[in-house]
């Protein structure tokens, strides 16, 4: 029986809940009672404005101001956000990581262990989960919208990619793993107390394993490019496996979004474990250039996951047309379900504080080609 989330008569429009399980049968016992996603999505980051950048600029620079003056200025700028996102006729709401300078730094140097030095990210001591998070932001993001509220998070397999397992720390890599994934449980429970029903894992690690040089540089650190994607589901299903049932998880595979070329590839090499393995409702996935690589990896999809599909570029601003999206979903649709498929820009707007090279209004337009074409191919709200 499916099963939507309750109705929330003042968000505009109405829910679009398609039926969803966490794996197929190859690699989890027992599926999850379905849960809510969306035919558009995004993937949360917005341009920061200027009135933010400027308060920021106080703050980290200047120091003129307190970090409570920030927060202000901080909710300020998502109230506004938000009824940006309500406005378009998006359903799923984000905060826009306006809290945030990058997509993964702010979050992981909160975890005990964690320090930022020369610009990397270095495992100093042993990972431990000090504080929460993102229950703050969450939170307060809540309490700005009746919609649902996505919280994007990196991915736990982001401290293996950025450091290694620092084997001074761990020389068991193990014994980081059961680390890390305790400290995403704890983190996750704080979010499921506070009503979040919606979390992103954003993830560049998978993405590198499709790149043919990125494999090659992982075998000359010691690693075996065809296991690790094996290794990561692990790693991501431990830090999920508390979960509860009405929350959903999707997983975003990040190829670069500011000025980065993070991978280049198709999905073929990681597909088979990425679809089956790893215990998330979502995938989604960046198709919005050559680099991507061609559909034929959606038929390993087993039936109930969905894939996002990020067609629509953020690195650029020049319009995608929308005959040219419903052509590339009819390609993809010969590969998997098309009631399976959703639809997103490729990635976010401002991965980092200084955001794409993007216009206000072209990233207004991006947004709503998505969700025009959303609605005239699934006949979404």
């Amino acid at each position: 029986m499916f099963h939507a989330a309750p109705s929330r008569l003042n968000c505009p429009g109405r829910y679009h809940v398609i039926p969803t399980m966490n794996a197929n049968a190859k690699s989890v016992a027992q599926s999850r009672p379905q849960v809510h996603t969306f035919r558009a999505d995004h993937l949360g980051s917005f341009l920061r404005p200027g009135a933010l950048l400027d308060a920021r600029d106080h703050y980290f620079k200047a120091r003129d101001i307190s970090a409570e003056q920030l927060r202000a200025a901080e909710d300020a700028a998502i109230r506004d956000v938000v009824k940006f996102q309500e406005k378009l006729g998006f359903k799923v709401i984000t905060d826009g990581e306006f809290r945030r300078g990058s997509w993964h730094g702010d979050f992981l140097t909160r975890l005990g262990g964690v320090v930022e030095q020369g610009g990397r990210l270095k495992i100093a001591g042993p990972i431990r989960h000090l504080q929460a998070i993102q229950l703050r932001d969450f939170q307060f993001l809540k309490s700005a919208t009746p919609c649902v509220v996505k919280v994007p998070i990196p991915s736990p397999t982001m401290l293996h990619g950025r450091d290694g397992a620092a084997r001074s720390v761990y020389p068991d890599l193990e014994e980081f793993f059961d680390d890390v994934a305790a400290a995403y449980r704890v983190e996750i429970a704080s979010l499921a107390a506070a009503g979040c029903s919606y979390v992103q894992l954003d993830d560049t690690n998978l993405a590198r394993l499709c790149d043919g040089a990125q494999r090659e540089a992982a075998r000359a650190r010691g690693h075996d490019p065809d296991r690790l994607p094996y290794l990561y589901a692990r790693l991501v299903n431990d830090s999920l496996r508390d979960r509860p049932e009405n929350m959903t998880i999707g997983m975003h595979l990040c190829r670069g979004s500011l000025r980065s070329r993070a991978a280049d590839g198709g999905y073929e090499p990681i597909a088979e474990a990425l679809f089956n393995e790893f215990d998330v409702d979502a995938y989604l996935l960046e198709f919005d250039d050559a680099r991507c690589g061609d559909f034929a990896p959606l038929r390993h999809l087993p039936k109930g996951k969905l894939v996002v599909m990020g067609l629509v570029t953020t690195k650029l601003g020049e319009l995608e047309s929308k005959d040219d999206l419903k052509r590339r979903i009819d390609e993809a649709a010969r590969y998997m379900p098309l009631g399976q498929m959703c639809l997103s820009p490729q990635c976010g707007f401002s991965s980092t504080v200084h955001g794409n090279q993007v216009e206000v209004e072209q990233q207004a337009a991006k947004c709503r080609l998505v969700i025009e074409t959303a609605r005239e191919v699934w006949g979404a709200d």
